[in-house]
């Protein structure tokens, strides 16, 4: 009886690291939204894009945080009928995370804090690769280990804007996007790392996938950003909108 015990102990110890993980993901980007409207940054008299990209994005986060609380509690079958919304959820969210992109280029020039090419071609390419990470996370869910690990790094890419309103942005120019985009959101992956560590003594291959996945992406979108390519794509975007104001580069609000 003792030796059944103490591999269920393990799965259960394993099975609520994950839940944990994943609530401080979800508490960071709920946190960061939050404090933007306490500060007053923020506010609900906004266009309804802003509410439209609020309502898909936040339910995202309640459906993540909803299949790892049924697999910590044993509630597989419903966890595997769930997974299917992504299917439809996760087009939704790149298509509202472009369009809020393109609003926020165009009426303001998008956070002054970080560079104009590096936002409109960093969040699309953020958005694409957490597509991606969650398409490869479907493909996989016959090997738990696998799925659930890249879920979490798939998840990990779209905490940027909530670190971007917890992080002294301003004072962080000209580092800003790299703090926010990259190196903030990799904080999950690599305790994922560190919690196989602790169990098993070893790092599980999925965590390094998602890890390259997320460096990948951020360098290729940074050279194509600060490319004449980049700078041109700004210019087009912007052109004959009051986003066209803004410096190319990023600058103190």
């Amino acid at each position: 009886m003792a030796t059944l015990a103490e591999p269920m102990s393990r799965v259960a110890r394993r099975d609520r690291f994950f839940l944990i993980l994943s609530i401080a993901m979800v508490v960071v980007i709920v946190a960061g939204f939050s404090l933007n409207l306490a500060m007053g940054r923020s506010s609900f008299a906004l266009p309804l894009i802003y509410h439209v990209h609020a309502f898909v994005f936040m339910g995202w986060l309640a459906i993540f945080l909803a299949q790892n609380f049924l697999v910590a509690t044993g509630n597989v079958a419903l966890h595997r009928r769930l997974g299917w919304i992504s299917l439809v959820w996760v087009p939704m969210m790149v298509a509202m995370g472009l369009a809020i992109t393109l609003h926020s280029m165009r009426t303001h020039g998008g956070p002054p804090f970080f560079a104009a090419p590096e936002f409109l071609i960093g969040n699309p390419a953020g958005l694409l690769c957490f597509a991606g990470l969650v398409a490869a996370a479907v493909s996989v869910r016959g090997p738990s280990d696998w799925h659930r690990r890249l879920m979490i790094c798939a998840v990990a890419t779209i905490t940027g804007p909530g670190f971007g309103r917890l992080l002294p942005m301003p004072f962080m120019i000209p580092w800003s996007w790299t703090a926010a985009a990259l190196v903030a959101p990799l904080v999950f992956p690599l305790i994922g790392i560190a919690g196989d560590l602790v169990r098993t003594r070893r790092v599980h291959p999925a965590w390094l996938w998602g890890i390259a996945a997320m460096a990948g992406t951020f360098l290729v979108a940074q050279a194509i950003a600060f490319s004449p390519l980049g700078e041109a794509a700004v210019r087009t975007v912007l052109a004959g909108t009051p986003g066209a104001d803004r410096p190319m580069a990023a600058h103190w609000p």
